[in-house]
């Protein structure tokens, strides 16, 4: 991004950006705003609407959203994984159809992988979808479906051939989230939140011409969209958290403990030392990622590596701050040092406690720390595998 377009940006930014805590309605209006302005799809091909730039560009955008506050996208599994499977396996009615009010945020999807004995082992699932004429029959349950319950359509994963090997007899579907037979339940967090939800699926009909890609080849259709870790939410991520970790030393020099501020005792000067040199660590993986996706190189077990990095990092960022705040980093608002309060992962508003709570999240979601390790010993190590039944 060069210097004058920048500037250009974060001009439009301070002018339209709108701040505070948004009820989702007024987030959903905010995308439209980006996307009306260009800035949402910018890596998406011309012919499906978007600007067809580098994967650089969009990192660049988010950072910006990052560093005033501003709430970033509300379409997230749209953008990142119905929209990518739609134009890689779809046919040219279903990219007709589907992919503009993705990128508007008219309709919003959800992911409908995980299942509550096929979560880190995927092709597990048990989710089933039998052909009936124009129709499949779909039965099953899904758990862990981030932002279920606004959603329109869902990507869905189903077994259409259970006598196959198990990563070859999955379908992708388009599922239309209102169709008779979806019941969406909502879980609450511990955040009390309730992001996540199950749904479960009984005998619902699904079109056959809302397969995507071919039959029984779901698992590629899944893998492809999942193939590459998002860096340029990687870029933004590190900047909430050089803005976190500047909050966290404004207010070790406030708090005084043994008669002065807890800035000036060595041993909380190394943690928050430490703390940001993680922090440039993440930040210098998250470009070398950025490059190697403009020239199209292949990532390897990079992309985990920095997943395994990031989430444990924020996890110890957590409770570095919730022990720098002591007893306020229990309340949750209406406390002394209010102005601590963070964007956290989830893309809400929180104060530490919040955060602190989310962050063990982070080392779940996307793929769980102990996956990324196995991916890391597996393909970069070549350590045995484990014992498989």
């Amino acid at each position: 991004m060069t210097r004058g377009v920048q500037d250009d940006l974060r001009a439009w930014l301070a002018a339209n950006a709108p701040t505070g805590t948004l009820a989702f309605a007024d987030r959903v209006a905010w995308h439209r705003k980006l996307f009306d302005a260009g800035l949402i799809g910018l890596t998406w091909p011309i012919e499906f609407g978007g600007q067809e730039r580098e994967p650089a560009s969009q990192a660049h955008l988010l950072s910006e959203l990052a560093l005033i506050d501003a709430p970033a996208f509300v379409n997230q599994a749209g953008l990142e994984i119905a929209g990518p499977s739609i134009m890689q396996f779809g046919t040219p009615e279903q990219q007709a159809r589907y992919l503009r009010p993705i990128l508007t945020g008219e309709e919003l999807w959800c992911q409908l992988y995980s299942e509550p004995e096929a979560g880190s082992d995927l092709a597990s699932l048990r989710c089933r979808a039998q052909r009936d004429g124009d129709d499949f029959i779909v039965s099953g349950q899904k758990v862990w479906t981030s932002e279920a319950g606004w959603s329109d359509y869902g990507v869905l994963l189903a077994r259409t051939d259970p006598d196959a090997p198990k990563h070859k007899g999955i379908s992708c579907f388009i599922l239309d989230m209102r169709s008779s037979g979806v019941e969406i339940r909502p879980l609450t967090q511990i955040t009390g939140s309730e992001h996540f939800s199950e749904v479960f699926l009984t005998d619902v009909r699904v079109p056959a011409i809302n397969l995507i890609g071919p039959l029984n080849a779901g698992w590629s259709v899944a893998m492809s969209a999942l193939a590459f870790e998002r860096a340029g939410n990687s870029l933004a991520r590190i900047v909430r958290y050089q803005t976190a970790w500047r909050k966290l030393c404004r207010v070790a020099g406030q708090i005084a403990f043994e008669g002065r501020p807890l800035i000036e005792h060595a041993s909380m000067r190394e943690k928050l030392g430490l703390a940001w040199a993680e922090i440039e660590t993440q930040r210098l993986t998250a470009l070398r990622l950025l490059e190697m996706l403009d020239a199209k190189e292949e990532l390897g077990s990079l992309p985990s590596m920095h997943k395994l990095s990031y989430s444990e990092f924020e996890r110890r960022f957590a409770d570095l701050a919730q022990e720098l705040l002591g007893p306020w980093g229990l309340l949750a608002e209406g406390y002394e040092y209010a102005d601590l309060m963070v964007g956290t992962s989830s893309g809400e508003p929180g104060a530490w406690p919040h955060e602190a709570m989310w962050a063990r999240a982070v080392t779940i979601f996307a793929g769980t720390s102990e996956i990324q390790r196995n991916i890391i010993a597996d393909r970069e190590l070549a350590l045995p595998r484990e014992p498989r039944i």
